[in-house]
C-alpha cells in the first residue's frame, strides 16, 4: 500500500528498521562503476531492472535522482530603481515568504527561554509562485509595490548529485531480501547469475566480490552491504581465530615442555562445530559473527578442560600409578568440576540467548560447550592412551 501510494506522485515510501549490527546503506548493494555517468545511469536502470525481476528481492531502489526544476528569481534592476525599491528588500521579503524569519520573540514568566514569533507563508501559498509574487514590498517613497512587478522567473533543471566511492563516481542500487530464505548473499548469487545471462552494454557486465574493479572506467559492477560486512568481518575473526590457536599452542609446549601434548590437547577443538552447527539449526539461527566469537571462546574453555585431564594424567603415572588406570581414573576423578564449569558458562549464557545481536555468542556457547565437554571427557583419554601407551607402559614406575 505504501508503495502504490508514492508511485502516484513519483516517490519512493519504505519502511526501514536500524539493523542489529554494523550499518550498510541496504542488505544488497550494488555499485555500478563506467566511462562516463550518464553511462552509468543506463547500466544501472537494467540492473535494477534484474533486480526487481528476481524473486523474494524487496524494497529495490537506486541513487539515480529524478529530474527536478528549479526557479531562480531575476530582479530587474532598471524597474526596481525606477520605482524607488532595493534588491535587498526584495530579496529579504521573498526570503521571509518561501524560508520564513523570526521577527519578534515572546517572553514567559514559565519559559527558560524566549518563544520565536516566525513569519512565513503557509505551504501551500509556497507551492505556487504566483501567490508568492502577489505580495507587495514598500518603496522608498512609501508605495507598495508588487513583487511580480520587479521580479522575472526562470525556470531551470536542478543539477543533481553525483555520488563517488574512492573518488570515483558510482551508481547504487539497492535492495533488500524476503521470503523463506532471508539471507541477502542467496539474493545476490541469484542476482549474480542473472546478469551473467543478461547483455548490458553489449555484453555481459564484469562482476567483483571481494576487490574493487580492475578498470574502473569500464562497465563493471562491484557487489556491497551485508555481503562485504560478512567477508570482512569473517575474514577478520578468522585471522584471529589462527592467531589464537597458535598462541595457545606455544603456552601449552612451555606448560609441557613437548610439541606432540599440546597437539592432542587442542585436537577436541573441532569437535565444537558437532555442537554449534546442529545448535544454530535446531534454533533456526544464522551464524553470525558473534557466532565466530563464541568459537573463539570455545577454544580456551576446550583447552582448559584437556589440560586438566592430562595433568592428572601425569600426575597419576609420576606418583606410581599404571599408565591405563590413570587414563581412567582422569575422567571419573576430572568429570565432577570439568562439567560444573561447564555448566556455570552455559547458564551464563542463557540470559543472552534471546538478544538480537549476542544470539550467535550464546547459541555457540551453550550448544558448543555441551557437545564439546561431554566428547572430551572420552576423546581426550583415548587419544592420549593411544598416542603414549607403549611409551609409559614400558617406562619403569618412578620410585
Amino acid at each position: 500500500p505504501l508503495q502504490a501510494i508514492g508511485a502516484r506522485y513519483a516517490a519512493n515510501v519504505k519502511v526501514v528498521e536500524v539493523p542489529p549490527g554494523p550499518p550498510v546503506m541496504a542488505p544488497l548493494v550494488a555499485e555500478v562503476y563506467g566511462l562516463n555517468y550518464p553511462g552509468q545511469i543506463k547500466v544501472a536502470q537494467q540492473v535494477r531492472e534484474v533486480f526487481s525481476a528476481t524473486p523474494d528481492i524487496i524494497d529495490v531502489d537506486d541513487t539515480v535522482e529524478t529530474p527536478s526544476a528549479r526557479l531562480i528569481a531575476h530582479v530587474d534592476r532598471a524597474k526596481a530603481a525606477l520605482l524607488g525599491v532595493s534588491q535587498q528588500a526584495i530579496a529579504a521579503d521573498l526570503n521571509t515568504a518561501l524560508r520564513g524569519e523570526d521577527v519578534s520573540y515572546l517572553h514567559s514568566a514559565t519559559a527558560k527561554y524566549p518563544i520565536p514569533l516566525r513569519l512565513e507563508l503557509p505551504v501551500a501559498d509556497k507551492a505556487v509562485m504566483a501567490s508568492v509574487l502577489d505580495l507587495r514590498t514598500r518603496s522608498q517613497t512609501g508605495p507598495l509595490v508588487p513583487l511580480s512587478e520587479v521580479v522575472d522567473l526562470e525556470t531551470t533543471q536542478r543539477e543533481n548529485a553525483i555520488y563517488h566511492k574512492d573518488l570515483l563516481p558510482v551508481v547504487f542500487v539497492f535492495g533488500d531480501m524476503a521470503g523463506r530464505l532471508d539471507s541477502p548473499l542467496y539474493g545476490m548469487f541469484e542476482i549474480f547469475s542473472r546478469l551473467q545471462d543478461t547483455p548490458i552494454a553489449g555484453e555481459p557486465i564484469e562482476q567483483f566480490f571481494v576487490r574493487p574493479p580492475d578498470n574502473p572506467y569500464a562497465y563493471s559492477l562491484k557487489w556491497d552491504g551485508e555481503w562485504q560486512i560478512t567477508y570482512e568481518t569473517f575474514r577478520d575473526m578468522g585471522i584471529a581465530y589462527g592467531v589464537g590457536m597458535i598462541l595457545i599452542y606455544l603456552l601449552v609446549v612451555a606448560q609441557f615442555h613437548s610439541y606432540l601434548i599440546p597437539l592432542i590437547i587442542m585436537a577436541p577443538i573441532p569437535l565444537t562445530l558437532i555442537g554449534v552447527m546442529p545448535g544454530h539449526a535446531l534454533l533456526h539461527a544464522q551464524f553470525t559473527a558473534t557466532s565466530m566469537i563464541g568459537m573463539i571462546a570455545l577454544a580456551g574453555i576446550i583447552v582448559r578442560n584437556s589440560i586438566l585431564l592430562v595433568d592428572f594424567i601425569n600426575l597419576e603415572v609420576e606418583s606410581g600409578v599404571p599408565f591405563q588406570e590413570a587414563v581412567i581414573r582422569s575422567s571419573a576423578v576430572r568429570a565432577q568440576p570439568i562439567i560444573l564449569t561447564a555448566l556455570a558458562a552455559m547458564l551464563g549464557a542463557l540470559f543472552i540467548l534471546d538478544d538480537p545481536i549476542f544470539r550467535g555468542l550464546a547459541i555457540a556457547l551453550i550448544f558448543g560447550i555441551l557437545v564439546s565437554t561431554l566428547l572430551t571427557l572420552v576423546f581426550i583419554p583415548v587419544l592420549y592412551y593411544a598416542v603414549f601407551r607403549r611409551r609409559l607402559e614400558s617406562a619403569p614406575p618412578t620410585p
